[in-house]
């Protein structure tokens, strides 16, 4: 499907910036019409062209008419998500964030920042698996506490044994673990969290103006990432519910919890991808919240320009130090 203009015809947009549909050709706003239903993958309905797309695609941009394409099949029936998270910031917003986080870093090359490079920034919805879990988590040991003082000349000990027994039901609602493939697990832990309760009901209109993915993994297949956070999280909470001991003997401990509820979602993160010496340096930002992560290359040539610089500064003051010393 594609979403044109009912005034102009151009393709319209969701601006994140509006919070609604939006005609950047004759800036109507509201003004969108679903066509071309049932899109042919790798074909653009608009033009005709041949587009590249993964078995994964879900929304892409025709390289030739540049119009935003929304593959039907691939965000209906089982691939159809629950919710989505709206971008909240436009690309405009985003290459000013990563000007401002970056524009200190000295030995970055001269391009990293430049308009033409951070023009090939890309919103991409990426499709994630929620899991609800429903814990028991039950504890058992010995804990101790030790009050010391002195009377005269004497310190006393006072050693108090207690028997701790923990027994916590503990609710989890949208655990969250990506399911795309091309997306590195670790970064987009490193993204969390987002807003969660800024979920809305999935409408593909929020698609169009972005990039998309279908889920490419069942929520069985990495059910086990959320597993770890669930248990991870739960362990903290049964740990900060027994304080105030001097020290702490576990007898036993266990987080117990049935198979999850599930929920298939859809999150926005904006992606650069930078290369540099023929390699690549993605930078990732959170779409809601704007943290951005991502490392900068360095440029060798800065760096030693910069040393040489350095170096004939340092020479000049040696120099003017003996003129003056004369």
């Amino acid at each position: 499907m594609i979403f044109k203009c009912k005034n102009c015809g151009g393709n319209s947009v969701y601006s994140p910036e509006k919070k609604m549909m939006y005609c950047p050709f004759c800036e109507s706003e509201n003004s969108e019409e679903r066509q071309y239903e049932h899109a042919r993958i790798q074909v653009c309905p608009n033009c005709g062209g041949e587009v590249a797309c993964t078995e994964h695609t879900s929304a892409l941009q025709c390289p030739y008419c540049d119009n935003y394409i929304i593959f039907d099949e691939r965000i209906e029936g089982a691939y159809a998500p629950g919710r989505i998270i709206p971008f909240k910031f436009g690309r405009e917003k985003v290459k000013e964030m990563i000007r401002d986080k970056f524009k200190k870093c000295t030995f970055a090359p001269t391009d990293f920042l430049s308009e033409a490079r951070l023009n090939t920034i890309t919103g991409e919805y990426i499709p994630f698996w929620m899991y609800d879990y429903d814990t028991r988590c039950q504890f058992q040991g010995e804990g101790i506490k030790r009050r010391t003082w002195v009377s005269g000349n004497i310190e006393y000990t006072e050693t108090s044994y207690y028997q701790v027994v923990r027994d916590m039901n503990i609710a989890f609602q949208g655990i969250p673990a990506d399911a795309s493939v091309k997306m590195p697990d670790s970064i987009m832990d490193l993204l969390e969290p987002y807003n969660y309760g800024e979920l809305v009901d999935f409408r593909p209109e929020y698609m169009s103006g972005f990039l998309g993915e279908k889920y490419n993994m069942g929520a069985e297949i990495i059910e086990n990432r959320a597993h770890a956070k669930m248990e991870s999280s739960a362990a903290a909470m049964l740990q900060q519910s027994i304080r105030g001991y001097s020290s702490l003997t576990p007898a036993y401990r266990n987080i117990a919890a049935p198979s999850p509820d599930t929920e298939y979602d859809l999150l926005p993160v904006w992606v650069y991808r930078y290369t540099y010496k023929e390699k690549e340096y993605p930078f990732y930002v959170n779409g809601q919240t704007g943290k951005i992560i991502g490392t900068t290359p360095i440029s060798k040539a800065k760096v030693w320009a910069y040393g040489a610089t350095l170096w004939a500064c340092l020479t000049a003051a040696i120099a003017l130090i003996g003129v003056i010393m004369m």
